[in-house]
């Protein structure tokens, strides 16, 4: 069923070639060429001959060959209703102004069953046949339904989460008053202190509290919201702070450098870096925190 000529080679051949009135089969048609030539496949509507219908039929597939030859193929799906030996004429394909044509072919479609035609009853031509189930389908939209539902349970318990612990912490700050940033942050520091866990080697640990304490006292004492902030961006918001207390905002400069080294970079410090920078954190908070003015009124008081 191959017809050569030149460098065009073309072909059609048919999956079965008897099938039962109803059934289906595939037709193929190919045509391998050389670079530089062109073929087109033969186009077919609804029938391919009288008797013979074309129910389906899939896109033109083009291969490039080891050769270098172009391959192209289709297929058409093919069936008929009709008790009957089909001849195929040749197929023709065009290349140009010349055609090729493939060798003929034959379908013979034949009755699987005795009609029973003395009651001239209409038959159907196959039994009935019950739809498969589609249990992935089915699968499918109960797994969607368990997801939805746990996603809307989970989004409920997080929202009654939120909501209790923000009335926890309203209900903490009405019944306690906010206790100053720097007797928060002295106190926390001075457990640092005592502690002393980068004289057992948990060094980076010891400047991820020491800089925690800072940055908290920044976001409260200064609204900076440090916690949130690289060091950079916190030394950068903090220069306009103290443009009048250089040396402040130097040590403070030097804590955070290091304190990033150490956690990002693994920075070995030396034991009296590591006390500088407690002093200097103890310094920070000493030096910016408000002078009372109790003191002067008691003052006043006393000369009245």
């Amino acid at each position: 069923m191959i017809h050569f000529l030149l460098a065009i080679i073309v072909s059609a051949t048919i999956d079965s070639t008897t099938i039962a009135i109803g059934d289906q089969t595939d037709m193929k048609l190919q045509a391998t060429y050389a670079p530089g030539e062109r073929v087109a496949l033969p186009i077919y509507g609804e029938t391919l001959i009288q008797g013979i219908e074309v129910v389906d039929r899939t896109v033109i597939d083009t291969t490039q060959l080891q050769s270098g030859q172009t391959q192209i193929t289709q297929y058409l799906t093919l069936t008929s209703f009709k008790d009957s030996l089909f001849y195929i004429e040749p197929i023709p394909f065009v290349s140009g102004e010349d055609t090729f044509w493939s060798e003929p072919l034959s379908l013979n479609v034949v009755q699987p069953f005795r009609i029973d035609t003395a009651d001239k009853a209409i038959t159907d031509i196959k039994d009935i046949q019950k739809a498969p189930i589609w249990w992935w389908g089915i699968l499918r939209w109960i797994l969607l339904g368990i997801g939805v539902a746990g996603i809307g349970i989970g989004v409920y318990f997080l929202i009654r989460y939120l909501k209790r612990k923000q009335n926890g912490e309203m209900t903490a700050e009405a019944s306690e008053p906010l206790r100053p940033a720097e007797e928060v942050a002295l106190e926390k520091l001075e457990k640092i202190r005592l502690e002393k866990i980068w004289q057992n080697g948990k060094v980076k640990e010891y400047h991820t509290e020491l800089t925690d304490v800072v940055r908290e006292y920044i976001a409260r004492r200064f609204d900076v919201r440090s916690g949130e902030k690289t060091s950079d961006e916190t030394l950068r918001a903090m220069k306009q702070i103290l443009k009048d207390q250089r040396a402040l905002f130097d040590s403070l400069h030097r804590m955070l450098q290091l304190a990033d080294l150490v956690k990002f970079a693994k920075w070995t410090t030396t034991p009296s870096e590591n006390e500088n920078c407690l002093q200097s954190a103890y310094d920070f908070v000493q030096q910016t925190t408000p002078v009372s003015e109790e003191p002067q009124e008691h003052n006043k008081n006393e000369r009245l």
